[in-house]
């Protein structure tokens, strides 16, 4: 329990800093929806898209694999060349896309921004940046500097936001606000380069990666079929119903995947802090930590599914317009659903991870791509961007039940059945009193909001669904 204090600590460095970052896209959404066409926000949506598409394949599966090989390394030579042959083998692999991107520049551009090349230009350069950073942030929290990877999350995001907000007020057309997105991910390479360099030297002596491949490679269609399930919806919709109709399902999308907020901190530590533990064959620990985790996990993310799926209607109407508010807010709830199972699948698939059996993610992933273009394909052009949000529930439900079925075979899954019982029914009760509360207008949601969460602890302490060890932890960490 000890350890699991200090994960805690870390995780709550974690926790802020995405909260802020979620807490940026609400900045942001009323001030570009309120300024541009519902059309533009499908623009600023669908690069936000492609910028998170392109370090999923490009960077090769490296950075989760610095993570798994590095975490537990002492040795200085070894850090240094290792990093530094990833870090190459990257800039390798980004540079290279990026030339294919300008060769079909005009046909990106075409499909996805409106035709515009200054945005298409303005990506490409972007996601070169995007790909590095991953990078580099990758190594603060392979060696759990976690406030310095904290920092320069936030950093990424609220500069972008800041010269985004500038240019909007400065009346500048969609095609110049998108370059503030780019100022962010500049910036911040330039620290952390700087940052990394200074600590660590430098070194032209590299190394073979022939294990480290073995390892990353079959993670990367894991990461591109995950980002198909994340995103490719808003291209599927672009395609059969323009950007006005992205722009009408994107804030809906945003507001349900809130919820992943609330995975990021495990996922950023527990690969970290558990193959130390692991490589001793003390999987106790290991098993404990999996098992707090996905106890916190839900305990935070079943109420927060629950108000903001009662409560996203006049939440969008008082963050975006009538007309997105009117047609977006069932995607929430189903976004949100989907959103808690994807969490549990972060969660559980450290027990593949640890045991090095990235292979069974690969085809799982790719069913769960697959399953999604297709549903999107027909659903789509049938009723509209509610089957897009339908196929993100069916596709995030079929990852977590195929990863818990392989799982199950290599270690105890990490549930307290009882726990999560008891959460059910607090967030339940919870749910009625949002349910009939009813509210309208920011005042009315803060007080109902603040009022539910009370009512939610309460129920949960009643029914002893928290002991007061974890009270005086969650205070501690306070």
């Amino acid at each position: 329990m000890d350890e699991y204090v200090k994960f805690i600590k870390r995780m709550g460095v974690v926790g802020i800093a995405n909260i802020l970052i979620s807490l940026s896209g609400l900045i942001f959404i009323p001030i570009i929806t309120k300024s541009f066409s519902t059309a533009d926000y499908g623009v600023w949506s669908q690069v936000n898209t492609f910028v998170s598409l392109v370090p999923n394949f490009v960077n090769l599966g490296l950075p989760y694999t610095m993570v798994r090989f590095l975490a537990a390394e002492k040795d200085k030579d070894i850090i240094k060349q290792s990093f530094y042959s990833m870090m190459f083998l990257v800039l390798a692999s980004t540079l290279i896309v990026s030339v294919v991107f300008l060769a079909f520049s005009n046909q990106i551009a075409g499909a996805l921004f409106d035709g515009s090349m200054q945005i298409m230009y303005i990506v490409i350069v972007m996601s070169f940046f995007a790909c590095l950073d991953l990078m580099l942030l990758s190594y603060f929290r392979t060696f759990q500097q976690i406030t310095i990877y904290s920092t320069f999350l936030v950093l990424q995001t609220y500069i972008g936001v800041v010269f985004s907000i500038i240019l909007t007020w400065m009346h500048q057309p969609i095609d110049v606000v998108v370059l503030g997105r780019f100022f962010g991910f500049f910036f911040v390479f330039v620290a952390m380069a700087i940052l990394i360099v200074r600590e660590l030297g430098f070194t032209t002596k590299l190394k073979s990666l022939k294990e480290e491949l073995k390892f990353a490679i079959p993670t990367v269609p894991n990461n591109i079929s995950s980002w198909v399930v994340d995103s490719s919806d808003k291209f599927v919709i672009g395609i059969f119903l323009g950007s006005a109709a992205v722009g009408c399902y994107s804030p809906g999308y945003a507001l349900g995947n809130i919820i992943l907020m609330f995975l990021t901190p495990f996922a950023v530590l527990l690969p970290a802090v558990l193959p130390e533990y692991y490589e001793k064959g003390d999987m106790g620990t290991v098993d404990t930590f999996l098992t707090y985790s996905m106890k916190y996990y839900l305990l935070l993310t079943v109420p927060a599914t629950v108000g903001l799926s009662l409560l996203s209607k006049p939440l969008l109407y008082i963050l975006t317009t009538t007309v997105i508010a009117d047609n977006g807010f069932m995607i929430t709830p189903l976004v949100a659903v989907g959103a808690i199972f994807m969490g549990i699948y972060g969660i559980v698939n450290n027990i593949i991870i640890l045991e090095k059996r990235t292979t069974i993610l690969a085809p799982i992933w790719i069913a769960v791509a697959v399953l999604n273009i297709v549903l999107n394909i027909f659903a789509v052009p049938y009723i509209g961007i509610y089957g897009a949000g339908l196929a993100t529930l069916i596709c995030y439900f079929f990852a977590f039940a195929m990863t818990l079925y392989y799982c199950k075979r290599y270690a105890r899954l990490p549930f307290d059945y009882r726990s999560i019982a008891k959460i059910l029914t607090a967030s339940g009760i919870m749910g009625i009193f949002v349910f009939f509360a009813n509210p309208a207008g920011i005042i009315s949601i803060l007080v109902v909001v603040a009022v539910a969460v009370v009512i939610y602890f309460v129920v949960l302490i009643l029914l002893k669904g928290i002991d007061k060890k974890e009270i005086d932890l969650i205070k501690g960490m306070i």
